[in-house]
């Protein structure tokens, strides 16, 4: 059994937004866009075949020269690794995800093509807010074991990235003060779901991306045998998900870590 195989909930604001970050650098406002998840790959061909298959993207020339996946206004980038990378979740990254406009649907063809499913359709109509029914996940086991959440959504695009963190509201305030993105929702009380918990928890918005942020003791609880004796995150440089990038137009392209040592990508260009 795959060590991420006991995951049970998850959080998912409803609804599509949609904005642009403006950072300010050197007295100067600079618009900041999504830009890529990198993914460390055994196989990267065979990853983004996969990609290509199962969601809505395509292959395609990336903005680095090199063959990629683009998903509406972003991309998915691909490092060739020899061997397989770490996916259990110890660093703040924890999935990205699409959305279904028709979840029970969209699983059962998942299903049918061979997908292999770490956590199987979900009901948390509850959790959001809606009656039974309304609202579902599932998380697909990628092809290096990087987690791909399943959502019900009003799109099939797309559209979220999860994140843990020890503080998520100054996760998000740091997200807002240092790249100017949108901070979009927040809940400063503790929040208890089914025995986890899932707030404090906070969402930031770049483009047609949510960045939702979950509390550090939800993985405390998820997976006790990962965090039992674990005080704080791993960097994710070199785990299945390495980092996350938003472009910006001047400077330099660089890397920087953001909080709970998310390695972040600052792309210098629209691309």
């Amino acid at each position: 059994m795959h060590p991420q195989s006991t995951r049970t909930v998850l959080f998912v604001s409803v609804g599509l937004l949609i904005s642009i970050g403006i950072a300010v650098t050197n007295g100067q406002p600079t618009v900041v866009h999504f830009h890529h998840v990198h993914v460390n790959a055994t196989d990267p061909a065979a990853s983004m075949a996969f990609y290509a298959a199962k969601f809505d993207c395509e292959k395609a020339t990336g903005p680095d020269g090199k063959d990629a996946i683009r998903t509406q206004k972003s991309w998915i980038l691909f490092n060739k690794v020899a061997a397989q990378p770490p996916s259990e979740i110890l660093s703040a990254i924890w999935h990205m995800g699409w959305g279904a406009e028709d979840m029970p649907a969209t699983y059962q063809k998942q299903l049918d093509s061979g997908t292999r499913f770490e956590t199987p359709l979900t009901d948390i109509s509850d959790l959001v807010g809606l009656g039974p029914g309304k609202f579902f996940y599932a998380y697909v086991d990628g092809p290096n074991h990087e987690l791909i959440e399943l959502n019900t959504a009003s799109q099939h695009h797309f559209g979220h990235l999860h994140l843990l963190s020890a503080d998520p509201i100054a996760a998000a305030e740091w997200y807002h003060q240092r790249l100017g993105l949108p901070i979009s929702g927040r809940l400063e009380q503790k929040r208890m779901y089914k025995g986890f918990q899932v707030a404090p928890s906070a969402t930031v918005v770049a483009d047609n991306v949510r960045i939702i942020i979950f509390p550090l003791e939800y993985a405390k609880t998820q997976w006790p045998s990962l965090w039992s004796t674990r005080k704080e995150f791993e960097t994710s440089a070199g785990r299945v998900i390495d980092h996350i990038a938003f472009s910006r137009e001047g400077g330099q392209t660089e890397m920087i870590e953001g909080p709970d040592h998310v390695r972040i990508e600052l792309w210098s260009g629209k691309d």
